[in-house]
């Protein structure tokens, strides 16, 4: 849709100076300044759509750096489906708020996240709200969060590429990049092709593609089951130039393991799917740390 422009619109018959067709229009004043956070490295998690284990993945990787000594703030912007907590067995916790600042809930002593989930009268209760109100949350949730000192903020985004993603890259300092998870079907890479993209408007790099659900391993038989298809994450990848981090596996240990509040990453080694989940999540901090040290 395009928007006519000014000049196009209709002249006013009054006499009036204050009509606001009569003044001139002010220039865009340009980004709004960065949230005031002390954060060393900011990390998006998004996906094209929805249903791909996007927020899994954000609880592990926020576990796997903050199981290895890194201060860590897991910061879920998916404010209409907010899960993070109930992956976290933290969803009946309550911020609280300490002279004009509001303390995030603390799931170890390295590890604390903020969520609208923990604002809401109950878990049925929807959120319907507009982009601006969007926009004033996640101002909110950076500037007025005591997070402390961290070394990593781990976002977890709503699908697609709307407000909240354009918003947080805007306003947060030190982003890094995007990690992009899909699963192998060729549907859900086709709308993880369309977030590397928007990712590379936003001009900020695209630190790796995850296919997650990549085959699963069948209890009795150990062979491999490829549910979803297989290798469309790693073919994205190549035909997009942007790394990839790995094939995971779907697990039915890794589904309850969110159900239950206790994140996979740190209960289940020794699997398949661990190893590859642990190999990923380490790629990633490694290219973090030496691209930023």
């Amino acid at each position: 849709m395009t928007v006519p422009p000014h000049t196009n619109e209709p002249a006013c018959d009054q006499n009036c100076s204050t009509c606001a067709s009569a003044q001139p229009h002010s220039a865009p004043s340009g980004l709004p300044p960065k949230a005031k956070i002390d954060v060393r490295h900011v990390i998006l998690v998004l996906s094209g759509k929805g249903g791909v284990g996007k927020s899994t993945v954000a609880v592990n990787l926020a576990s796997v750096l903050a199981g290895h000594g890194r201060k860590v703030g897991l910061l879920d912007l998916d404010f209409h489906g907010p899960n993070i907590p109930k992956m976290l067995g933290i969803e009946n916790q309550r911020p609280a708020v300490l002279k004009n600042s509001i303390e995030p809930v603390r799931v170890t002593g390295n590890l604390a996240v903020m969520s609208m989930a923990f604002l809401l009268p109950d878990t049925s209760s929807p959120v319907v709200w507009r982009g601006p109100m969007k926009m004033t949350a996640i101002r909110q949730f950076l500037a007025e969060v005591n997070w402390g000192a961290l070394d990593y903020l781990v976002v977890d985004l709503p699908p697609g590429t709307g407000d909240e993603a354009l918003t947080i890259a805007q306003l947060a300092p030190n982003v890094r990049g995007a990690v992009i998870v899909t699963t192998p079907q060729d549907v859900a890479v086709m709308d993880a092709t369309k977030a590397v993209k928007f990712i590379e408007k936003l001009d900020l790099p695209v630190l790796g593609i995850i296919e997650n659900m990549s085959g699963m391993v069948c209890p009795h038989c150990k062979g491999t089951v490829d549910v979803f298809g297989e290798g469309g994450g790693k073919k994205a990848a190549e035909d997009l130039g942007v790394p990839f981090l790995g094939a995971i596996p779907l697990d039915p240990e890794l589904v309850r393991a969110g159900d239950a509040g206790r994140p996979f990453i740190l209960r289940h080694t020794g699997s398949p799917t661990y190893k590859a989940t642990d190999s990923a999540m380490q790629l990633l901090v490694a290219h973090i740390e030496s691209k930023n040290s």
